[in-house]
């Protein structure tokens, strides 16, 4: 897998019983503190390996820093957070690369293993699967909200600990079931990324709004207009192939669209596994729901947001 598909991670069999899975990702920085930057982005980029079906092997850090205008402990202390939940998933730092930058960025590049028979893909969701979502949506609105200074320390949080839970939680729990499709909800939005996931299968998907899990207060700060211009782009792009509910407040759609750092997964799985799924990932605390179905065919691929 590569550039032809677009899926989460490049794919590459390096024998039967061994595929290497390669991404990488970097942000620029969704919380003041260091640390914690660091650990959410870390936690971005190794994302892609566990929405494939693998495991993390080895990363290396990406590093774009403007020496002159912060001190360097803010490096330090970035490296920290990402060392931090690069030990939590397993996975062994190798080395990495530096700029100088006006704009600080930092992110990984993440190789991971996966057999070959085990790849998951966003693409391949079939009809009568039920769609889980591992972690709430807003995180884009909350941004929004703690840059006009509304957002509570409570609701900052809650946003810090969803953006810096690793995904190899869910990931090794969805393990024990037969999925047939998955990604991670990222810059698309929950409702772009679903959107992928119908259009590589040529499926319609129905997405049950009211069943998505919120960030605390997201959806009063939708209602109050702090909603990223990515979310309304992301609308835009998708609308050809998107039919939503008129019954739907607005705080509610742009919700469906609002880009996040960091999502969780999207599982496509048979409908019948999804309740003991969710009910084994509630068990260890993820905040996981059944949020929509693949409903029929579809030629050009189809969401429909009620």
């Amino acid at each position: 897998m590569g550039l032809a598909t677009p899926d989460d991670a490049g794919v590459f069999r390096l024998n039967d019983q061994t595929a290497l899975i390669q991404t990488l990702d970097f942000l620029t920085p969704v919380t003041d503190d260091p640390y914690e930057f660091g650990q959410i982005a870390a936690a971005n980029s190794l994302s892609d390996v566990y929405a494939m079906g693998g495991t993390p092997l080895t990363v290396m850090n990406i590093v774009c820093f403007p020496s002159c205008d912060l001190p360097e402990d803010v490096l330090a202390r970035t490296l920290k957070g990402g060392q931090d939940k690069i030990n939590e998933a397993g996975a062994v730092l190798v080395g990495g690369h530096s700029v100088d930058d006006p704009q600080f960025k930092y992110g990984l590049s993440v190789t991971g293993i996966v057999h070959p028979d085990k790849v998951l893909t966003n693409s391949t969701a079939r009809v009568g699967d039920a769609i889980i979502l591992t972690k709430p949506i807003g995180t884009g609105i909350m941004s929004t909200a703690i840059k006009a200074g509304l957002a509570e320390v409570s609701h900052i949080r809650e946003a810090v600990a969803v953006m810096s839970c690793l995904n190899r939680y869910a990931a090794e729990l969805m393990a024990r079931f037969s999925v047939n499709a998955c990604t991670d909800v990222t810059g698309f939005g929950l409702a772009g990324h679903l959107m992928e996931m119908a259009k590589g299968a040529k499926k319609q998907i129905t997405l049950y709004s009211q069943k998505v899990p919120l960030l605390e207060n997201v959806f009063a700060f939708a209602q109050m207009g702090l909603v990223p211009a990515g979310a309304h782009k992301n609308r835009a792009f998708f609308k050809d192939l998107t039919r939503i509910s008129p019954a739907l407040p607005l705080a509610l759609v742009d919700l469906m669209f609002d880009p996040q750092t960091s999502g969780g997964l999207l599982i496509s799985l048979k409908t019948e596994d999804a309740p003991f799924c969710v009910a084994q990932m509630e068990k260890i605390g993820i905040n996981a729901r059944v949020i929509g179905e693949v409903t029929k065919e579809n030629s050009t691929g189809f969401l429909d947001i009620i």
